[in-house]
């Protein structure tokens, strides 16, 4: 498989065959097919309906290229799917889910559920520490004041200017990879936390002038930078993370325009696997470590929109 562009990566995925390829050197990358429910090599490929069939009796003998992945139940072809991935690893701010519903020919609710899979396989597992140069900092995500109608505004606008806004905090290892993730509030536990669990002792660790951040220099060697009186100071800065908080922004408030907080995270992770895989990998790279995360994980709908039961029967498109 060799294709650069979305163009090639359409007419690739058009052939079943083609996917059904790609997907086997993922899930089987040494040739041999196994079982997903009892981990048998004796399987058999049905032609015409696109199944394997395990000769071991048990409950599950049936299972396809979608069975124990992201994709699993639902009736959206892999030719429509693997576009759909490449679309959102790889478009810098993202894909709304109207924009995927007009390329593909579905709903704007199955697309809207479809990046949410999506975006479920981008999150990765961390794999060790952070060290040498590391940025600390934290943003503020919701709409500003000044863009709300009078009404909304004095619903949503209680206090000072962050009040009721969510928050996202982040470390990040300059020229190399971002952790990010939501938290409550800003205060010296949740940030505090999430250096001593990314960062190894000992690091450079750069913050702004915040209070929470005092005490870290016990551990690391904690420098500061003061917003208000300047924002580089040689190597003191926290730059490479507005960076980051600039393309987060810049897909939230342009692309996506309105995110539901319980819904925050999967975003920063969207774009956290972007960040971390811009300057090594092209585009084909990028769609391939992505694919090689859909195995083993599964969202259903319920657990985005929090139906059950009758209610979720109803609300389902796939």
């Amino acid at each position: 498989m060799n294709f650069a562009t979305l163009r090639e990566a359409i007419i690739h995925f058009d052939e079943f065959q083609n996917c059904r390829q790609f997907l086997m050197e993922l899930r089987w990358p040494d040739g041999v097919v196994r079982c997903p429910q009892c981990g048998s090599e004796r399987v058999t490929w049905l032609e015409k309906a696109r199944v394997w069939k395990c000769s071991t009796k048990h409950s599950m003998r049936k299972f396809s290229l979608k069975t124990s992945t992201i994709f699993e139940d639902s009736p959206i072809g892999l030719d429509k799917w693997l576009p759909a991935l490449w679309l959102l690893v790889n478009c810098k701010n993202g894909i709304s889910s109207c924009e995927l519903a007009r390329d593909l020919k579905v709903t704007q609710k199955t697309a809207w559920f479809m990046l949410h899979r999506l975006r479920y396989a981008m999150q990765g597992e961390d794999g060790g520490m952070l060290s040498g140069e590391v940025e600390v900092d934290e943003t503020f995500i919701g709409g500003k004041a000044r863009n709300m109608h009078k009404s909304k505004r004095e619903e949503k606008i209680t206090g000072r200017g962050p009040e009721g806004k969510a928050i996202v905090a982040a470390v990040l290892e300059r020229h190399g990879k971002v952790r990010a993730t939501v938290v409550e509030t800003r205060k010296k536990k949740p940030l505090q936390t999430l250096v001593r669990e990314n960062v190894e002792p000992g690091s450079n660790v750069y913050s702004d002038a915040l209070k929470s951040y005092d005490g870290l220099e016990q551990d690391f060697t904690h420098q500061v930078i003061d917003h208000a009186e300047a924002y580089v100071n040689g190597q003191v800065h926290t730059n490479g993370l507005e960076n980051f908080w600039c393309l987060l922004k810049r897909g939230l408030n342009g692309t996506y325009i309105s995110v539901e907080p319980f819904h925050l995270f999967r975003y920063v992770d969207e774009q956290a696997f972007r960040f971390n895989n811009r300057n090594d990998m092209d585009d084909l790279d990028r769609f391939k470590l992505a694919a090689s995360q859909i195995v083993g994980k599964r969202l259903m709908y319920r657990e985005l929109t929090g139906k059950t039961g009758e209610e979720e029967t109803q609300s389902e498109i796939f």
